[in-house]
């Protein structure tokens, strides 16, 4: 166990040098800083809470920020190491492979929890305090988001070691993970409309449908994210007709990333146990 928490505090410290992460908390900020000025505007017939609107808004800005930060923490996890000449010395150490995949797994994530709690917490309690503040349960919805966040990148960060471990080469390792995104977070919705779209009332859309819609752990984490914060009342139309034929709803949904995270970690285990530095 100590091992695992030295390579964990090793990782931190090198998370927290690195300029793409520090560049990474501040698009969060500025992004989330701009979406509290739009949503704490006047709202005209909108009937809720601005920090609310605010939330709503940033649970779609992380499906796309929080993976490809993930990614960018975790492509050289492995493939780093072994373009640096490190990984030997690494794994002559007394620690497992696997207990080195988790003391850099619990340190990206600790860098990707201190950026995301950085961006939306200050977001929020800007959104709070400048509709003059309100209902405190506004607040829990911002601490969802962060949690709910963190799982995510947790699900991308686990995803990332598995390109990296499969390859020699930092490049490599880093066109894999950026394929990975445009993949889960762009390519993959696209082909479920042009499913739905094909498909229409059929087989698809009733039955295929709400289980590949959760299956994605960048869905699974919007969907339950617009429907904990009443998704209806900011005018969301999100996961279509399928809601409530979904397979799994509510915090059930969220077990969809978790399962993710837990299967990549394992994999990538598997793989750095083959490598032969």
């Amino acid at each position: 166990m100590h091992g695992v928490l030295t390579i964990a505090a090793t990782e931190i410290r090198i998370g927290l040098r690195n300029r793409w992460i520090i560049l990474s908390s501040l698009i969060l900020l500025a992004f989330a800083l701009i979406l509290v000025l739009l949503g704490s505007a006047p709202g005209g017939e909108v009937k809720t809470d601005a920090v609310t609107v605010v939330v709503a808004s940033l649970s779609t800005l992380s499906v796309y920020l929080v993976p490809l930060i993930a990614l960018l923490l975790a492509f050289d996890a492995i493939a780093g190491e072994i373009d640096r000449g490190t990984l030997q010395l690494v794994l002559a150490s007394p620690v497992s492979r696997g207990a080195v995949l988790v003391g850099k797994f619990l340190g990206h994530v600790t860098v990707l929890g201190i950026a995301v709690s950085f961006g939306y917490g200050i977001a929020g309690l800007v959104a709070f305090f400048a509709t003059g503040g309100g209902d405190l349960s506004a607040l829990v919805g911002v601490g969802r988001l962060i949690v709910t966040s963190i799982i995510l990148g947790a699900t991308f960060i686990a995803i990332g070691y598995i390109a990296s471990a499969s390859v020699r080469q930092t490049g490599t390792a880093a066109a894999l993970a950026i394929a990975i995104w445009l993949f889960a977070v762009v390519l993959y919705d696209l082909a479920l409309l042009g499913g739905l779209l094909a498909s229409q009332d059929g087989v698809f859309a009733r039955d295929i449908f709400p289980w590949l819609l959760v299956l994605n752990p960048a869905d699974a984490f919007r969907l339950y994210n617009m429907s904990a914060i009443d998704a209806a009342a900011v005018g969301s139309n999100l996961g279509g007709g399928a809601g409530a034929a979904l397979p799994l709803s509510g915090l059930a949904t969220m077990l969809s990333p978790i399962a993710w995270a837990i299967l990549a970690l394992g994999l990538s285990t598997l793989i750095l146990k083959r490598i032969r530095p």
